[in-house]
């Protein structure tokens, strides 16, 4: 009992007489897994009274697109096929086996197919499954608390978040054997979801841990889905691939965060990592000074109290933001202050020396030995016989 490719113009209505049966399935859904082929009487066909699970000789079978085809004889697939197309069922010809690219599916026909004919006659029940062969998407997934080595913190954290992945069925002899055997009408994807949440869930937790001995930090794990997904496959080819003939076609991370705990462990080392830096130091100590201006203005004890304060706190420091910033800075000398100008002598000139009435020569502006004021007059030297006022401090000479 095989599968015969049907010749395109075979189709036409003036050959429909040919066809005793015409089995179909319309397009499958995102949640239809697999579903049971109708079966629909041709015009112009004899055979008016068909048995609903009966396929009789000769009977046309259509394949779409993205679907696989199995013809089942009292719950044993006798013939498949995954190439879309028409085809005549014939009851005298051994199985076709249409793989259409497909590998593996000869080996898995021999685990679960049944490789011999009854000459021609029916035997109790024969159905036609076909298989949704694309990708189920949007499949939501969590993770907490997943141990995870972070490269650039060179410790461990506890990851938690949430995202969705996709898987599609690879091997649809397997799938229909150890799932879906022998359904009414219908089997979804909801009466396979929890089982295949809670396993991807619980591996997803060892392959994060094997991404971390890649040498990443925890916010470059959405770049490497790629290799998280293979991984994935091969963790769980066990389980999926061999026994249900699934495979994970891919995982995306809407949110993926360090626990609570975590995050202050990260908050706290990067705090150390700054004051290891002396150009980040010194802009911190810039801002916590700038900050400290501020508030030293707004001082409720006045200004002055706040700023005389944090001059104090600048000495007991002894170092200020520059140094940090341009650590040269702080080797090079001090400007000497300028000497504190004379009494009455203009900035930038001499004090000429004076004799006080009581002998002693002065040339500050007080005698040194009786503190005697120096007598009113200009003696700088500029100041000449003829100059009604010195050029340097301004006084009237005449």
């Amino acid at each position: 009992m095989g599968l015969i490719k049907a010749v395109t113009g075979a189709v036409s209505s003036t050959l429909a007489d040919q066809w005793k049966e015409f089995i179909y399935c319309d397009a499958l859904d995102a949640n239809t897994l697999v579903k049971k082929g109708s079966k629909r009487i041709t015009q112009g066909s004899s055979n008016t009274h068909a048995s609903d699970n009966i396929i009789t000789h000769e009977s046309k079978i259509v394949l779409n697109e993205g679907q696989a085809l199995l013809v089942v004889e009292n719950g044993k697939i006798i013939d498949f096929s995954v190439e879309p197309g028409a085809y005549t069922f014939n009851s005298q010809t051994e199985p076709s086996l249409f793989a259409g690219g497909f590998k593996g599916l000869i080996d898995s026909f021999k685990k679960v197919g049944q490789r011999f004919v009854y000459g021609g006659q029916a035997q109790n029940d024969q159905r036609v499954y076909y298989i949704n062969l694309k990708e189920i998407p949007n499949n939501k997934f969590g993770i907490g608390a997943v141990p995870f080595r972070d490269a650039e913190f060179g410790f461990t954290i506890m990851l938690k978040g949430f995202g969705i992945f996709s898987y599609k069925i690879e091997d649809p002899l397997m799938f229909f054997s150890h799932v879906a055997a022998n359904v009414t009408d219908v089997y979804s994807a909801t009466g396979l979801e929890d089982q295949l949440k809670a396993e991807f869930q619980q591996t997803i937790q060892v392959a994060l841990g094997g991404l971390s001995s890649t040498g990443i930090s925890y916010d470059q794990i959405p770049l490497h889905t790629k290799e998280l997904t293979k991984n994935m496959d091969t963790m769980l080819d066990e389980e999926w691939k061999q026994t249900r003939g699934l495979v994970v076609v891919g995982i995306g991370f809407s949110a993926l965060t360090p626990d609570e705990e975590s995050a202050k462990k990260i908050a706290q080392f990067q705090e150390a990592r700054v004051f290891t830096n002396a150009q980040m130091l010194g802009a911190r100590l810039g801002t916590a000074q700038a900050t400290a201006m501020e508030n030293a203005a707004s001082n409720p004890n006045g200004a002055m109290n706040g700023f005389i304060g944090m001059g104090f706190a600048q000495q007991a420091g002894g170092a200020t933001a520059a140094q940090f910033i341009n650590p040269n800075a702080a080797q090079q000398p001090r400007p000497m202050a300028p000497a504190a100008p004379v009494a009455g002598v203009a900035a930038g000139a001499t004090a000429t020396a004076w004799t006080c009435a009581c002998g002693a020569n002065n040339s500050g502006n007080f005698c040194s030995n009786c503190g005697t004021k120096r007598p009113a007059g200009c003696t700088h030297p500029k100041a000449g016989p003829d100059t009604a006022f010195c050029p340097d401090c301004g006084a009237k000479l005449k």
